[in-house]
Parts: structure tokens; sequence; C-alpha cells
């Protein structure tokens, strides 16, 4: 279903392109040297309807079937006329040799009438036609004037010619472009006759002009000498006189030269010497300007030596300055924050560390009963052990290279010398109830007064209690 829609959509397509086509063949454009003419139906009807259609110039659609066209063509057409043994109105018999040329007119009425009489005729056709008219008018035209008319007022012969033939030229559609008469003649020998006897009374004439021009000349040569005489006498005292006159006009033109080039040498020096004056007034002006462009070039160029330096090297200093100081801002700025972060950092771990003591603090009083005393006891405990090693450390790295004893070896305590050298060594380390005292803090009773063997003896039997599984 849907091919056959895309088919018939397709055919339709074509019949409309192929339509168009034919519908702007239909569509005729009228060249300016021929006429269109369209017949068929062309509009209006009954008696007073056209048959046919004339277009010069333009353009008309054609419609199919009920219109078709054809061309007139404009070109024109020349006829040779030879008329021979015409009558003019003195019976005379004169031959007319003339040459005429005709054309299609271009007049509204008149394309009509070509349509209706010519169209489809040839060029030969329309020839043949036109020339058997130009015939007739032009032996009408011969036999209503009489042969010195025709002969003398060529003008008058040829609109004659004209205005009959055009009327009958219009009637098939033609008009009349140019008429020629190359010659006329008669048989009788009229015109030939005319002609001799205006030759003859021309020659006549020219005959007694020459005489009357030959009198005249000689009756003039001589009034011309005297006169020549005459007037070359005058001439010459004249031309004496002229020459005086120039000669003192040639003074006087001298002196008045003399004067104006004077007078010009006068103005031209004071023009020199003023415009002299005026090209080193400008000269000088010129210098000070220039001067002042000078100096305000050099000042320019120190600037540009001096100040443009200084000046770049303040903003440069400056600039590495202001960079310092942001480097010293951001170093201060970073050392100041690594510190915070640092004593951030110490606090935080010291408060971890206190918090974890309080809290094993608080384990160890809570273990203890909640009582104070008996877990300062148990701290002690625990600690009695390093307290003794340190106690008993104090004086274990003391070097002793020599001792040298002056008494006797025995004593009443039955102890040596050096026995007793030792002990008072151990006796001089503080007992741990000062040491307890010294940190403000109070020795537990059954550890006050016990010597630092005991306060071993002691730490080792906690030791070994330590040690031993549960």
């Amino acid at each position: 279903m849907g091919g056959s829609f895309v088919i018939i959509i397709a055919a339709a397509v074509v019949f409309i392109f192929v339509l168009l086509i034919g519908l702007f063949k239909r569509y005729k454009r009228c060249p300016s040297d021929r006429i269109l003419v369209v017949y068929g139906k062309v509009g209006g009807g009954g008696i007073e309807g056209r048959s046919a259609k004339c277009i010069h110039g333009g353009a008309a659609f054609i419609w199919p079937i009920i219109q078709d066209f054809e061309f007139l063509e404009l070109t024109p057409i020349s006829i040779e006329v030879n008329l021979t043994n015409a009558l003019s109105r003195q019976n005379i018999r004169v031959d007319v040799p003339s040459r005429f040329t005709v054309g299609i007119s271009t007049e509204q009425g008149v394309m009509n009438n070509a349509a209706e009489r010519l169209l489809g005729l040839t060029q030969q056709d329309i020839h043949d036609l036109a020339k058997d008219i130009i015939f007739g008018q032009l032996r009408l035209v011969v036999a209503t004037m009489d042969i010195e008319e025709i002969n003398s007022s060529r003008d008058k012969f040829l609109e004659n010619v004209a205005s009959n033939l055009e009327a009958e030229l219009k009637k098939i559609g033609l008009k009349l472009i140019n008429v020629n008469v190359t010659d006329i003649k008669d048989e009788s020998g009229y015109i030939e006759a005319l002609g001799k006897e205006a030759a003859a009374k021309a020659i006549n004439d020219a005959r007694q002009s020459v005489a009357e021009k030959t009198r005249d000349g000689s009756i003039g040569e001589a009034v011309a000498v005297q006169d020549q005489r005459v007037k070359v006498a005058d001439a010459n005292a004249m031309a004496v006189e002229g020459e005086n006159l120039a000669k003192i006009k040639v003074a006087q033109s001298d002196a008045l030269r003399i004067e104006k080039e004077a007078e010009a040498l006068k103005i031209s020096t004071a023009a020199e010497k003023v415009q002299s004056a005026q090209a080193l007034e400008e000269a000088y002006a010129a210098e000070r300007e220039a001067e002042a462009a000078r100096a305000t070039r050099d000042k320019a160029s120190q600037t540009a030596d001096i100040v443009v330096p200084a000046q770049i090297d303040k903003e440069r200093v400056e600039i590495a300055a202001e960079a310092e100081a942001e480097r010293i801002r951001r170093k201060a700025k970073g050392e100041a924050d690594a510190i915070l972060f640092k004593a951030q950092a110490e606090a935080q771990g010291l408060l971890e560390v206190l918090t974890k003591q309080a809290q094993g603090l608080d384990q160890i009083v809570q273990a203890a009963g909640g009582t104070a005393n008996d877990a300062a006891m148990l701290l002690i405990t625990d600690k009695l052990p390093e307290l003794v090693r340190l106690q008993s450390e104090a004086i274990q790295n003391i070097k002793i290279d020599k001792v040298t004893v002056w008494e006797g070896g025995g004593q009443g305590d039955n102890q040596t010398s050096t026995a007793n050298f030792i002990s008072g060594l151990y006796k001089s380390v503080p007992p741990l109830q000062d040491m307890f005292n010294m940190a403000g803090m109070e020795l537990p009773e059954f550890l006050k007064g016990k010597t630092p063997e005991e306060l071993k003896q002691i730490a080792e039997s906690l030791e070994k209690a330590k040690d031993k599984p549960e």
C-alpha cells in the first residue's frame, strides 16, 4: 500500500513538472525586429471581435488548443519601380525610374491589417504586392502634375507620391519608409529641350556677364591706377608723419619705460629687503623652535637615561622588598603555625599522658578500696625495688683507685678500717625517709627507719612474690 502511494505521488509530480514545462514553452516573447501575431480565440466576438492580437516588443501566453501564433518580419523591403510611358497632365509620356523602401508598420491598427492580409506570405510575395500598389499610385501622381513641376519641384512630386502611396500601403499593413527618384525622361524630348533652352539661356547670360565684367574691369583698372597714385602719395605723407609721431611716441615710451623700470627696481629692492628680513625673522624663529625642541629632546633623553632607570630601580627595590617582606611574613607565619601545631601536639600528648595517668591512678585508688594511703602503698610497693636499686647504685660508680690507711687495722667494734670506710659510704646515702621528705611526701609507717639493706631485702621479697605464679 505504501509503495503504491509513493508511485502515485511520483507520477503526479512528474505530470505537474511536464505540465509546467509545457506551460512555460507556451509563453512567447516578441523580439524587437518582429511582430508576434496571436490568432484563434483572442477575446471579443460577433462583428466587433478581433481576428488576431498583435504584440511588438512584449510577450504573451499562448493558450494551448484555442490559440496559436506566428511572427511577422519587420525587415525593410527595397522595391525598384521603373515606371515608363506614364501620361502627365499635359498628355506627355514620361519615364520615372525610382526606388521605394517599405516595411510592415508597428502602429496598432496597421499591425492588425498586416496580420489579416500579410500573415503567412513570404518576403517576395509582400514585395510583389507592394510593387503593384506603388506602380498604380505613381502613375496617378504623374497624371496630376505638369512635366515642369515634376522636373523642377522634386520635393513636391515626392510629397504627393508619399501622401497618396502611404494611405494605400496602410490598408495592407505596410508603411512607406523612403522614396528616391533617380531621373525623369520623356519620349518627345520636351524635358531635354527644356534643358537645352535653359542651357542656352545660361550660356548667353554668362557671355553678357563676361562682357560687362570686362568693361567694368577696364574702367575699374584706370580708376584703380589713379586712386593708386593718389593714395600712394597720401600714404607716403602719412607714413612720414606716422614715422615722426612714432618716434615721438617711442621717445615718450622710452622715458616712461625708464621711469617704470626705476620705480619697479625700487619696489623690487624694497620687496627683496622685506623678504630678506622676513626670511631672517622666520629663520630665527625656526632656530628658536629648533633649540626649544632640542632642549625638550635633551630633557626627555636625560629623563629617559637617569630618571627612568632610577624609577625602575626604585620599583625593582620596592618589589624585591615587598617580596622579601612577604617571604618573611609567610616564613614567620609558617614557623608560628609550626610552633602552634607543636605546642598543640605537645599539649595534646601531655593531656593524653596526664589523662592516662589520672585514669591509672583512679583505677589504683579503686583497687585499694578507695583509700588514698592504700593506693600510695601500692605505688610505693610497686616502685620499691627501683628505689632500692637507685640507692644501692648511688656509690656504685665511684672509682676508688687507692685506699691509704694510717691507723691500725683493729677497732673497738671488731671491725677493720676498710670495713668502716665502706660502711660510712653506705651511710652517706640519704635514707629513704629523707628522700620522701624532700619530695614533700610521707613515707609509710612500715618503711620508716629501715636501712638500705633492709629495704633491699623487702624489695627482693616483693620481687619474688611478683614472680611466683598465681
